[in-house]
């Protein structure tokens, strides 16, 4: 059995988009995939990479360039003196992602509105994505990504989320940030993220609506059910797009857990305050002690019977309307966009409603971090008058990856096991997919030669 590939994320100084990006190339996330992950996208952007120092950590600093210039230099010519951003000025400065990227997506406010009137839509970045020949996992997570930027910002302004128009957030920087930091992570290939509490900093900032307190109302909305703390600096350290980032992953949050590690990359913001070292950093390996990183036993649960029942036990929320005047084409819309903002599953049941009606019964499973997200997206996008709203529990397999070799190709192996005893094998139907179009062969041959594989 393949031991379990983890991460885990230490964010003593907060997190950004740019730090994450260096973090993952410091780490050894070949700068190719990253590259051709932004050419695909038909931008002209580029990356540039060095090493800088920070309070003494040798340290991997990303700039984003649209053409000849830095990418934020090509919209907005603000400054900024915070303590990192997930783009920068000629200067080396970033500039303050929530006054930037975030909290202008819905203009009110800002004077400089005539350098923001044509913001992308999440539509449009959408199509911008799903146009580059990025694989789907990675189209995915940079979609996803996006997703949960627009609903935060829908939720504060109030509007749809398919009105918002992102302006800083859907510059050429950002949009390098979201979809690198995407292809980056999947090339990594960890079965399961891990990260610390997040170190949001403190004190004021200027936001388009006044004077706020750390964090600014995105990244608030964002941190929802998350273990953000304040220490240190009075300085914002997460930004909306790191936050965003951190949501996407899913990653459980505690102490670092046992693990072998192969790799720790540093990434930097552009700050380098004295006796602060201003980095992100990522921790790559293998888990030691596979019942240590599971689900803890609930307290009290001394015996042996009442051990293995709490074995991985999670608490998820579920989410359900039925539905007899809404169209299959919405309904299939809907499901789709509920699995992009972080649903667990998503089933449609044939009912029989009131008046002998045929009707649907959508049944969402989340992470009760995001449940408001998909009560949103059910009420906006349905014909419901209501959710009913529920928290069920359910006992998992511990699961992690191994990849095989076959005539086909390296395909992934999903590994289930209970008590370190293996249950369930199974190829991962988008590897398989992908390798049974590329040879044109049955898609059953691909799985099968996986499974032959694995078991040899």
């Amino acid at each position: 059995m393949s031991p379990m590939r983890i991460a885990y994320l230490d964010c003593f100084a907060g997190i950004s988009g740019d730090m994450f990006l260096g973090a993952l190339i410091d780490a050894g996330v070949d700068p190719k995939i990253l590259h051709e992950a932004i050419a695909s996208l038909n931008l002209s952007a580029t990356l540039t990479i060095e090493k800088v120092d920070r309070s003494g950590i040798s340290s991997t600093k990303i700039h984003v360039y649209e053409g000849s210039r830095l990418a934020e230099e090509s919209h907005t010519s603000r400054s900024s003196d915070h303590a990192h951003e997930d783009h920068q000025t000629h200067q080396h400065v970033h500039r303050h992602q929530h006054q930037t990227k975030t909290q202008h997506q819905h203009k009110v406010g800002y004077s400089h509105d005539h350098e923001h009137t044509h913001g992308r839509s999440l539509t449009v970045i959408r199509d911008l994505i799903n146009a580059a020949s990025l694989a789907p996992a990675v189209k995915q997570t940079a979609i996803q990504t996006f997703e949960l930027l627009g609903a935060s910002e829908a939720k504060i302004h109030n509007v749809p989320i398919e009105k918002i128009h992102f302006h800083e957030v859907g510059a050429v920087d950002a949009i390098v940030d979201i979809v690198a930091a995407s292809a980056g992570i999947h090339a990594l290939s960890i079965d399961k993220w891990y990260c610390s509490a997040l170190n949001i900093g403190g004190g004021m900032v200027d936001c388009a609506h006044g004077r706020f307190p750390v964090p600014a109302p995105a990244t608030a909305d964002l941190l929802r059910g998350l273990p953000p703390y304040s220490a240190h600096i009075e300085k914002e350290l997460v930004t909306p797009t790191g936050a965003a980032l951190i949501r996407s992953l899913s990653p459980t949050f505690g102490p670092q857990p046992p693990m072998r590690v192969e790799h720790i990359g540093y990434g930097a913001g552009t700050r380098n305050p004295k006796e602060f070292p201003n980095v992100l950093r990522l921790s790559v390996g293998e888990a030691t002690d596979a019942a240590a990183i599971s689900t803890p036993p609930a307290p009290h649960s001394h015996k042996k019977s009442e051990a293995h029942h709490h074995h991985n036990a999670q608490t998820v929320t579920v989410l359900e309307t039925a539905l007899d005047d809404l169209s299959p084409q919405v309904l299939a819309y809907v499901a789709e966009r509920a699995l992009a903002l972080g649903a667990l599953d998503v089933m449609l049941t044939p009912v029989v409603m009131k008046k002998g009606r045929p009707g649907t019964l959508l049944t969402i499973i989340c992470n009760p971090s995001e449940q408001t997200v998909l009560e949103q997206l059910v009420l906006r996008e349905t014909s419901t008058l209501g959710v009913r709203v529920r928290q069920d529990n359910r006992v998992c397999l511990d699961r992690h990856h191994a990849h095989v070799t076959t005539a086909y190709g390296e395909i992934r192996v999903k590994i289930g096991t209970l008590d370190g005893q293996e249950c369930n094998v199974a190829p991962e139907f988008e590897d398989c997919r992908t390798a049974a179009t590329k040879h044109n062969v049955p898609l059953k041959l691909v799985q099968q030669a996986a499974i032959v594989a694995y078991f040899k």
